[in-house]
């Protein structure tokens, strides 16, 4: 939703709004951490770290699960409209013996595949630890 104001465009604050960037873990033995937690519109990345193998969903509880969360949020573009961004709670069920990387690998694949979001994701690492960097796409510049 796009609506237009007659402020004055100040690079410096909207470039740094942005989603407050969350992470929790439901699984019993694979956690995650958040190292930056803003996704911002000037490009500072979220990053979540993610280690220990997963024991995995096995019933219908939240047990087994884990959640990546982007805030919603408004900015400013140049011309002097208001851009209004939706929240984003993404759920993933984890398989018993899931590596870090794979999970990682599973959010930036669901995060990628969301064409009508403005973030895409990147993940690293290995079987013991792994991080998914998240950007925020519409530049407004």
């Amino acid at each position: 939703m796009r609506k237009k104001r007659n402020d004055g465009y100040n690079p410096e604050v909207e470039l740094a709004k942005g989603a407050k960037f969350t992470a929790s873990s439901y699984d019993e033995t694979q956690k995650v951490s958040v190292k930056a937690d803003k996704v911002t519109v000037g490009g500072k990345p979220g990053i979540a770290e993610f280690f220990g193998l997963a024991t995995g969903k096995h019933d219908t509880s939240i047990d087994g699960t884990m959640d990546l969360w982007l805030s919603i949020f408004r900015y400013m573009r140049p011309d002097g409209t208001i851009d209004h961004v939706g929240g984003w709670d993404i759920p993933l069920a984890l398989k018993a013996g899931q590596t870090p990387i794979a999970t990682a690998k599973a959010f930036a694949a669901y995060i990628n595949a969301a064409t009508t979001r403005p973030y895409k994701a990147k993940a690293a690492g290995n079987k013991t630890t792994a991080t998914i960097t998240v950007v925020f796409t519409n530049n407004p510049v």
